[in-house]
């Protein structure tokens, strides 16, 4: 108890210094006992910090913004994340608060009926929570530097730069996180310190035993919100497949209704289900599990509610970021065939700018000049469009040809095998997609009166993208003689260079096909086309950044929160949980079935919340991946890949925080 002592200036000084020397000693402790018990919180909240100034480094980062001029807008993408990245923490922040003193409600009251005020007891509080919040933010920015490494490594190495350690600091970057930080826990805190200056000692007495309030009061409407709710989350996830944005929106809005309308009429819709089924109800551990978890749930339906909510997001925000990562580097990969492509449609094609320039400044150590011709129908065309869903563009209005001495030369330029021509027969060159169609045509065709029969099929990256590529996704290689005299479409101009095509070299030849298109203005296509691989590659690593890397940092930002709020709520009832097994104990039930019965409520208890939204973002990711690559996503990119990918990322930070708290649990509640 604090004395009153008198009001002189020396006295109130004596006083003031006492006061802060025991709130001092009393927050250090209690911040030790605070980080103990809430130890997933603070691992959590380091965690946060360290990604958190990971991307912060990526923003004042003058090595990774001049890579490529595609990713000046990187340090307003991250800023945009971290808007919604402060929100979600904000809110961990306030609810593990909140949380701490609904526990520790009693221990404040007791402080202030031992002479303490309300006052004093909040600052008491902020004075704890800064302190972990202090070392939490100190422990991230220094595994923050590491994981700013380990990111800068990833960048460079994706814009073909070398990478060399060099362990440091930004200051900026720690500035900007520090503020964060602040604004994070001093937004926090103000709603707690409010309340515990305006609380009365009975309430705080008696405030661990408030409840999440029962929104839906009648038994009788819960279960059939319960069940409309089901019928709420197939519409929306239904609608989220149509592909249109108008149904995305519909369906969005069934799929938050079937999350809140689930969870708050679990407790009703499930009892319901066992009164019918009375043997399934008093079977093994089933009563014990859904009675505990149906109590649970009563209490912290919205929080369950928005947990799910939140996988929802994080599943889809994963999926979606490897489907567009594949896809950039898919789209690279295949126009990037060779180190430099050019492609000119026009009676007399010329080259002569683009080799002069060629010639005086980039190494080439190989190149072949030729033609790539059409045929006399459209018999592939018109397979390709009756038996492939996603053949739709038409870049050329009859089939496309090209001299197998060209093909054979232009695939030993990039290191592929060596192929044979059959006498009387043609190859398909196709991208992967169309392998399995081209391999079942077995179409024969007639040039220069001559019919040909179908031979193999090859599938390597071969510039198959565009109306002045090698074909429009797949071309007919033929003899050459049956081409002698027949006028090419358009030619091209492919090169493998002794070292990769500079950003500046590129800007050059991008002039010289400005120039050529001013030209011919009123071809009816394309007249030019130019890659290069260097720039392609930069390209998808710009892309990779500016999309993929922010919608990661949101999905693991998330993940962790969310996982985080579960598992405080599972730990916070120990107390509980050991009363129980105690009982049990005494009924006769021995430990292994205490352990079996524990498990149970642990894997239903992790599977509710995650359960939704697997059983919504799998089928979503699996229709954008097939939707966006034009089912031409293949091997790590391919669409199960991706959903696979998915699910064991965000499965292995939940299981860390499940075997976190189940061993925990374990070890408090069950007896010895």
């Amino acid at each position: 108890m604090l004395s009153k002592l008198p009001n002189s200036p020396a006295s109130t000084g004596i006083h003031s210094k006492s006061e802060n020397a025991l709130l001092s000693k009393l927050s250090l402790r209690n911040a030790r006992r605070q980080a103990r018990d809430y130890l997933v919180y603070f691992v959590t909240m380091v965690m946060v910090v360290a990604l958190m100034y990971a991307f912060n480094g990526l923003i004042f980062s003058d090595e990774v913004r001049f890579l490529s001029k595609n990713i000046v807008q990187l340090p307003l993408v991250i800023a945009l994340a971290s808007i919604v990245v402060i929100r979600i923490i904000c809110w961990l922040v306030s609810y593990t608060t909140t949380f701490m003193l609904s526990r520790r409600s009693r221990e404040f009251g007791t402080y202030i009926l031992i002479g303490l005020e309300n006052g004093q007891v909040a600052r008491l509080f902020f004075l704890e929570n800064l302190i972990v919040g202090g070392f939490a933010l100190i422990a991230g920015i220094l595994l923050g530097s590491l994981l700013f490494q380990a990111m800068r490594a990833i960048i460079l190495t994706m814009f073909g730069m070398p990478y060399r350690l060099a362990l440091s600091v930004s200051l900026p970057a720690f500035l900007l996180t520090a503020a964060y930080f602040v604004f994070i826990y001093l937004f926090a805190q103000r709603k707690c310190r409010k309340r515990i200056r305006s609380m009365k000692i009975y309430e705080l007495i008696y405030f661990e035993k408030y409840n999440e309030e029962i929104v839906i009061q009648t038994s009788r409407k819960r279960r059939w919100i319960f069940t409309a709710s089901i019928v709420l989350g197939i519409l929306g996830t239904l609608l989220l497949l149509m592909g249109n944005l108008l149904f995305g929106i519909i369906g969005a809005g069934c799929i938050i209704a079937f999350l809140y309308g689930f969870f708050l009429s679990f407790a009703s819709g499930v009892p319901a289900y066992f009164e019918k089924r009375p043997a399934k109800k008093y079977s093994g551990h089933t009563l014990l599990v859904f009675r505990t978890l149906t109590a649970k749930l009563a209490s912290i339906g919205i929080l369950m509610a928005t947990i799910s909510l939140l996988f929802t997001v994080v599943l889809i925000s994963e999926g979606t970021g490897q489907c567009f990562n594949a896809l950039f580097w898919e789209r690279a990969a295949e126009n990037s065939a060779f180190d430099l492509f050019i492609g000119i449609r026009g009676k007399e094609p010329d080259f002569t700018d683009y080799l002069e320039y060629i010639e005086a400044n980039i190494p080439v150590k190989a190149s072949r000049t030729y033609d790539v011709y059409l045929s006399d129908d459209t018999r592939f065309l018109d397979y390709l469009q009756a038996n492939v869903q996603y053949y739709y563009f038409q870049a050329h209005d009859k089939d496309t040809l090209m001299k197998f001495s060209d093909y054979a030369a232009l695939r030993e330029m990039m290191g592929c095998s060596p192929v044979t021509l059959v006498p009387g027969t043609y190859l398909i060159h196709c991208m992967s997609h169309l392998e399995k169609p081209m391999q079942d045509s077995d179409i024969p065709i007639e040039i220069g009166g001559r019919t040909l029969t179908a031979g193999g099929v090859y599938t390597e990256h071969f510039n198959q993208k565009w109306n002045t590529a090698n074909g429009h996704m797949y071309i007919l290689v033929v003899p050459d003689e049956v081409l002698e005299n027949r006028p090419a479409d358009h030619r091209i101009y492919a090169a493998m260079t002794a070292e990769p095509v500079s950003e500046a070299q590129f800007g050059e030849l991008e002039a010289i096909e400005s120039r050529y298109a001013d030209c011919h203005a009123d071809m009816a296509y394309t007249n030019s086309m130019l890659y290069a691989k260097s720039q392609e590659e930069a390209e998808a690593a710009a892309q990779t950044v500016l999309f993929a890397f922010p919608l990661f940092y949101l999905a693991l930002i998330l993940t962790m929160t969310a996982a985080a709020i579960l598992t405080i709520q599972q730990l916070s009832e120990s107390e509980r949980y050991k009363r129980q097994f105690a009982l049990l104990g005494k009924l006769g039930m021995d430990r292994r079935e205490m352990e079996r019965a524990l498990r149970k409520q642990f894997t239903i208890y992790y599977a509710m919340p995650a359960l939704p939204p697997v059983l919504i973002s799998v089928p979503f990711v699996f229709y954008l991946g097939n939707s966006i690559g034009d089912n031409m996503l293949i091997g790590a990119g391919h669409p199960p890949v991706i959903v696979l990918g998915m699910l064991a990322l965000f499965f292995c930070i939940y299981a860390i925080y499940i075997v976190l708290a189940y061993t925990g649990l374990k070890r408090d509640v069950l007896p010895d």
